[in-house]
């Protein structure tokens, strides 16, 4: 059953409102709009997983109905932020450990196995896992990978800190690696990655808004081509080819958009006072 902000139940779906203690692994995601996703998604995770909780903010498209239909407890609630959605998702979670995924991210068979393995005996409180990227029709090797995230943790051993964009799964404890890539099918075409390029430097530079820091002309000109420099020439992204290239250049545009928005922010606020 689905639940609204609220409580109410929805229509559809599976019975979610009776906390099982006996849960091992329960999957956490958040969804918005995410109906050609979320399906590969869930239904790689499904062989492991306990309990599976979708925490989505009003999809107008088919994404709650999907994941109902997979078995997904779904709770609808507005966006709050990637910070405190995905610790709405954890809260919501009954496992004894939980394992955070995005929709457009499927758990590889391997790793499917080091999860199970590092479940079985437990030598850790949290763990990472390394996200290899699919980007124009090819898996993008060395620009974006390695990318070690802390995605798994012991309940009661932490949870998501920082700003929006550059959240961080915070775990109190030993952080180990886990075996085997989690996938990651992030952008359609060149189109929608440079659209998200877009949004996502907006939404970086209100959140550097609200944590205080401040652009500078220095920022504005070093740090775009350190983003370059880093993705192309220090993890070799130009072995990616054509693809590794235009990784790298997005990222150097995204930080310049980033810094430039902030200033922006910055000087309205100030033509307001």
């Amino acid at each position: 059953m689905a639940l609204t902000e609220t409580g109410s139940p929805a229509v559809g779906g599976i019975e979610s409102g009776n906390v099982r203690s006996s849960y091992k692994l329960s999957v956490a995601i958040i969804s918005f709009n995410e109906e050609d996703n979320i399906a590969r998604c869930i239904e790689a995770v499904k062989p492991i997983a306990d309990e599976i909780v979708v925490v989505d903010s009003l999809s107008t498209d088919r994404t709650v109905e999907i994941a109902q239909s997979l078995g997904a407890a779904v709770y609808v609630e507005p966006w709050k932020g990637y910070v405190d959605q995905k610790n709405s998702a954890l809260e919501k979670c009954s496992g004894e450990w939980i394992l955070f995924l995005d929709c457009d991210e499927v758990v590889s068979p391997e790793l499917a196995a080091s999860l199970k393995e590092a479940l079985a005996a437990p030598a850790a409180d949290g763990y990472r896992v390394n996200r290899l990227t699919f980007f124009l029709d090819r898996w993008i090797k060395h620009a974006w990978y390695p990318d070690w995230n802390a995605r798994l943790l012991r309940r009661g051993a932490g949870k998501w800190e920082g700003l929006d964009l550059h959240e961080t799964l915070v775990v109190r404890g030993e952080v180990l690696p886990l075996k085997g890539d989690l996938h990651h099918y992030s952008f359609r075409d060149l189109r929608d990655f440079f659209e998200r390029t877009v949004r996502y430097a907006a939404t970086g530079a209100q959140s550097y808004k609200r944590g205080g820091k401040r652009p500078s002309l220095g920022k504005l000109l070093l740090n775009p081509l350190h983003g370059f420099f880093k993705h192309y020439i220090l993890k070799r992204g130009f072995l990616d080819g054509l693809p590794g290239f235009l990784v790298s250049v997005a990222n150097g545009i995204y930080i310049f958009m980033k810094y430039a928005l902030l200033w922006e922010l910055q000087r309205d606020k100030k033509s307001t006072q």
